[in-house]
């Protein structure tokens, strides 16, 4: 686990207040530095943590070999895990988002919170929506070895919505897929079918 220097992050806010031609000693905004700092190491935390130890963190599985006797032939979908994370070009706010993951199990699968603590954690870094979809397709497929994975994200982007083109309620959905769902078009279409069900 990769430490936060939050000292470091103290000193960098105060000079930014200065660079905007703000006084960082005054009453509102004495505090502000020590407080982004301890907002900054909460809601970037997945930075010190790399998908494998994400997958170490959350990987317990569950042999049910006696639910799954014929392995490949079910998908498991979560649907609707609310996430929020931030631009890595311009910090902004990645919001209204929602996550859903979808694989189908050999022998093992993953206790349903930990696929929504996964999504969490790879969404506390600095990120593009794509590579998000792509490091939790990365970490289920680690923890339940499954080749057939796919993760489907809707979200906003404050930098659509609050800056340059200004357009919100502008929503982005990408998708990745792996294995199965990416070779086989009548497994994809049940997916959506149960994705927008």
């Amino acid at each position: 686990m990769k430490k936060i220097d939050k000292k470091k992050i103290e000193e960098h806010i105060r000079g930014i207040l200065e660079a905007l031609g703000d006084n960082p000693d005054r009453p509102g905004l004495i505090d502000t530095p020590k407080r982004v700092a301890n907002m900054y190491a909460e809601i970037f935390l997945g930075l010190a943590y790399t998908n494998d130890d994400i997958a170490e963190m959350y990987g317990v599985t569950f042999d049910e070999e006696d639910i799954y006797t014929e392995p490949g032939s079910d998908m498991v979908l979560m649907k609707d895990i609310d996430i929020f994370s931030h631009c890595e070009h311009h910090l902004s706010l990645m919001y209204n988002m929602t996550v859903a993951v979808a694989y189908i199990p050999k022998e093992k699968v993953i206790g349903l919170s930990k696929i929504a603590r996964i999504a969490d954690m790879v969404s506390r870094r600095p990120q593009l929506q794509e590579r998000i979809g792509k490091d939790i397709a990365e970490i289920i497929q680690k923890v339940t070895q499954s080749d057939d994975v796919a993760v489907i994200i809707k979200g906003e982007h404050g930098c659509m919505t609050t800056r340059g083109i200004k357009k919100p309620g502008t929503k982005t959905i990408t998708t990745t897929l792996r294995g199965r769902f990416k070779s086989e078009e009548a497994l994809y279409s049940r997916l959506m079918e149960l994705y927008r069900s």
